[in-house]
């Protein structure tokens, strides 16, 4: 008798808690996370969507196969308290770029690709200033995943380094060997894009540019010369950031995370609903609260102006666990 009420007093909690908990995408959401006045504040995101839509965007396989570690002499580096690539090397227009993933769950490309990008051009001097195709890679790295369904980051950073990645700019842009063919989408209520809706198919891996680019394919590929796991200490991460340049990150998003407008996130309530891939490109602190600055990749309107800031030092989110990048073979 007592385990039965004992099962129906845990049954009637859950369920209390489930309906207590309000809606992901609503005002109520907005308005509970604003009243708790933690370190962030939220606002309205994603007009027309639903979280099964969200989910799909967070197409990062956690906790994946693991990259050889390099490990960073810290005791001698002085790191500054700020830090930002975009000031640091301002020669290099990709750091500063927000991309847009469109309906399809290739954060886990796009968080790569960017920050090869970057890469690129800071180990040339700037000499070589190039956007690396996230179609590219999520259309024919067929070990990294499952494509728009899900990838593993650092799968993508190895197929770099094997196979080389062409270039590619924005949807519509026709910039690069092969620009990005999954329309851009609405991730925020007064946006000027038609709404995000539905999950796209994986573009076929089509080996070729597209007309009027030259040079051919083979041609136009960019390799890396290594790819490495960064420790999961924000001293390794930092050094890392400071000596090479942006980095891509794996971390799970909670349903708060999607009203984010400004501030440092993080989880305060809602449900897990995926893993997500973005770009690390600085740190700092904010009103007492360390961040790491991050670059994600639903367009300009969604957070802040596309970026947003995360708590640093603790792993929030497991933001610091799983930290991948590598030297680019210029």
């Amino acid at each position: 008798m007592y385990r039965l009420v004992l099962l129906v007093a845990m049954v009637t909690v859950s369920v209390t808690a489930a309906q207590s908990r309000p809606h992901p995408l609503s005002s109520d959401m907005v308005n509970f996370i604003n009243k708790l006045n933690t370190s962030w504040t939220a606002g309205h995101n994603f007009q027309n969507a639903d979280v099964s839509y969200v989910k799909g965007l967070c197409g990062t396989i956690l906790n994946g196969p693991k990259l050889p570690e390099v490990v960073h002499n810290v005791e001698d580096l002085r790191l500054p308290d700020s830090f930002d690539a975009r000031q640091q090397w301002p020669n290099c227009p990709t750091i500063s770029q927000i991309r847009d993933q469109g309906s399809c769950g290739s954060c886990w490309a796009f968080g790569a690709v960017e920050a090869m990008s970057d890469r690129i051009c800071i180990h040339s001097s700037a000499k070589i200033s190039v956007e690396i195709s996230a179609e590219d890679l999520l259309s024919c790295c067929e070990e990294c995943g499952m494509g728009c369904f899900g990838g593993y980051p650092t799968a993508a950073w190895e197929f770099w380094v094997k196979m080389g990645l062409v270039t590619g700019g924005l949807y519509n842009s026709k910039v690069g060997c092969r620009p990005y063919t999954i329309a851009s989408c609405d991730h925020h209520v007064n946006g000027s894009l038609p709404p995000c809706q539905g999950e796209q198919e994986t573009p076929k891996c089509v080996q070729q540019c597209i007309d009027g680019y030259s040079p051919v394919y083979k041609k136009d590929k960019h390799f890396g010369r290594q790819s490495y796991s960064v420790p999961s200490k924000q001293e390794q991460i930092m050094a890392e950031l400071y000596k090479n340049g942006p980095v891509e990150a794996a971390y799970t998003v909670y349903a708060d995370f999607l009203a984010y407008k400004t501030g440092v996130y993080q989880h305060v309530t809602g449900e897990m609903l995926g893993g997500h891939a973005i770009k690390i490109l600085g740190w700092g602190v904010e009103s007492g609260t360390p961040y790491w600055l991050a670059a994600n990749s639903w367009n300009n309107d969604w957070g802040d102006r596309g970026f947003f800031k995360i708590k640093r030092g603790n792993d929030e989110c497991g933001i610091e666990s799983e930290v991948v990048a590598g030297i680019p073979l210029n």
